[in-house]
């Protein structure tokens, strides 16, 4: 059946919703109260094209899922749209720089300068979804800022002429200790999405670690990679353990080198840059209603309740009989559970806070770091056959250098690679690892140290690294004031 735009058009109510998805017509009323997303994100693409809105959450085949009956037809391509539909809905509109204001790419010296352009190319939603952290946003700066705090020991009249940054990650050899981490919903940012990450870290010689809560599909992400390339993948423990095997086992039909069981997140944290987009969206329409609180609660926590609560350390032997894959725990925030872990017999850890988007007041992963590595090495575990990750923060090749430094076989990235394919597509990702590639070298020749081997605990000190400043919240409390103001006056 092939439907015309006009005959689209008249379907834009609560009571005959019709959206099109990839050029095919489908009919949302009776999935409207059922959307994790809540009902009014579909109501903004009733009656027009909701495909772009729909790819940058939804892997393709997620239509998949919807009722049969729920299928109208094809779009009639050759009827004309209606002047309403032609508009921009608001939920496409952002803060974007006119054609031509973009700077060149070579313009970008470091990763704050990517994320700046980032900004300029990215809706309020989409970037306030990945720069929320949790409550106060503390620990969200406490990431980076715990850098400053380990200052550098460089020896002098060491023979620096070739400098190698070349290290191996669960077998992978790679041309940096860096990967790209797992972070979710990357057509936010860019329309490839994860493809965009997965291609650039081939180019660049890293590691992309697959997101359970990607915007693409697993399937999109494998058949991205190249010959002989490592991709591991990150999971997200779902209540339902049959689902569970059902994605590890995939995973490891699909070649995944690595399974990254993210440990920290029994519950996600209160994202309120986040929530606040769906507070005000809700407000500007007056809807008075207390429809389903998970589409009021911001993306995150709209797409995770699936997340089992109850992942303990009892269930890592049935993990570890699930698969052939080197298990990480991803999400390990001090010495007593890397000991445990040790313990279980899994093959390492990720010290890591989430990106800051969990409880507040949290330690930076350097800092983290620091303690887990004294403690395995007080046991006697060895680097070679415990391998410890750290992320969180990690802006400067200096910065990975002092992770090196402390033991770490490898340092995730996650927002600086989603910043730059915002800004400049898969060659933005590649310009991430340029840059850092290019700062680590200098600094490895400054510090005196030929290849990662030389860099050793005895190059930082580490004097002030837990001595916590305290973080001024003032800015976070006025801007948050600034965005409610309008919503107060929208209920009186």
């Amino acid at each position: 059946m092939s439907v015309s735009w006009g005959e689209i058009a008249k379907h834009s109510a609560e009571d005959a919703c019709w959206i099109v998805l990839h050029d095919h017509v489908w009919d949302m009323t009776g999935f409207l109260d059922e959307h994790p997303g809540g009902k009014n994100i579909i109501m903004k693409y009733a009656g027009r094209n909701g495909t772009k809105a729909f790819q940058t959450i939804h892997p393709k085949d997620m239509t998949n899922a919807l009722p049969k009956e729920a299928y109208i037809g094809e779009v009639d391509l050759a009827s004309e749209m209606t002047t309403e539909q032609t508009k921009k809905p608001e939920a496409e509109e952002g803060p974007k720089l006119a054609p031509g204001e973009k700077p060149d790419i070579e313009a970008c010296l470091n990763i704050w300068d990517l994320e700046a352009v980032a900004m300029s190319q990215t809706p309020k939603e989409a970037w306030d979804y990945l720069n929320s952290g949790g409550d106060d946003e503390i620990t969200f700066r406490e990431n980076h800022a715990s850098f400053s705090r380990v200052w550098m020991r460089p020896r002098v009249l060491v023979d620096v002429h070739e400098i190698d940054t070349s290290c191996t990650m669960l077998g992978t050899p790679c041309k940096m200790p860096i990967y790209i981490t797992a972070t979710a919903l990357g057509r936010l940012y860019h329309e490839d999405g994860e493809i965009c990450l997965t291609r650039a870290a081939h180019q660049k010689g890293i590691v992309h670690m697959c997101p359970t809560l990607a915007s693409c599909s697993m399937d999109e992400m494998v058949g991205a990679k190249s010959p002989g390339q490592t991709q591991w993948w990150q999971l997200y423990v779902n209540k339902d353990r049959n689902v569970t095997l059902d994605v590890i086992q995939k995973a490891e039909r699909s070649g995944m080198q690595g399974l990254f069981i993210t440990v920290d997140a029994p519950q996600l944290g209160r994202r309120e840059r986040d929530m606040r987009n769906k507070t005000q969206q809700k407000a500007k329409v007056q809807d008075r209603q207390k429809d389903d609180v998970k589409g009021n609660e911001g993306v995150a926590r709209a797409i995770s309740s699936f997340i089992d609560p109850s992942l303990n350390w009892g269930d890592l032997p049935w993990f570890k009989k699930s698969t052939k894959m080197p298990i990480i725990l991803k999400g390990v925030q001090c010495a007593e559970d890397a000991l445990l872990a040790v313990e279980a017999g899994v093959d390492g850890i990720v010290c890591s806070n989430h990106g800051g988007r969990q409880i507040d007041t949290c330690r930076g992963g350097i800092e983290i770091l620091a303690e887990v590595m004294t403690a395995l090495k007080k046991r006697g575990v060895s680097k070679e056959t415990f391998h410890v990750f750290v992320d969180g923060g990690i802006r400067r090749g200096t910065d990975i250098f002092k992770c090196v430094a402390l033991g770490a076989v490898g340092c995730g990235m996650g927002r600086p690679f989603l910043y730059s394919i915002a800004a400049y597509g898969q060659e933005g990702a590649e310009k991430v690892v340029d840059l850092l590639t290019a700062e680590l070298e200098m600094c490895m020749r400054l510090m005196g140290t030929a290849n990662l081997k030389d860099i050793r605990p005895e190059h930082l000190i580490l004097t002030d690294l837990s001595n916590h400043a305290t973080h001024p919240v003032n800015s976070l409390a006025e801007a948050n004031l600034r965005e409610m103001l309008p919503i107060l006056h929208a209920r009186l």
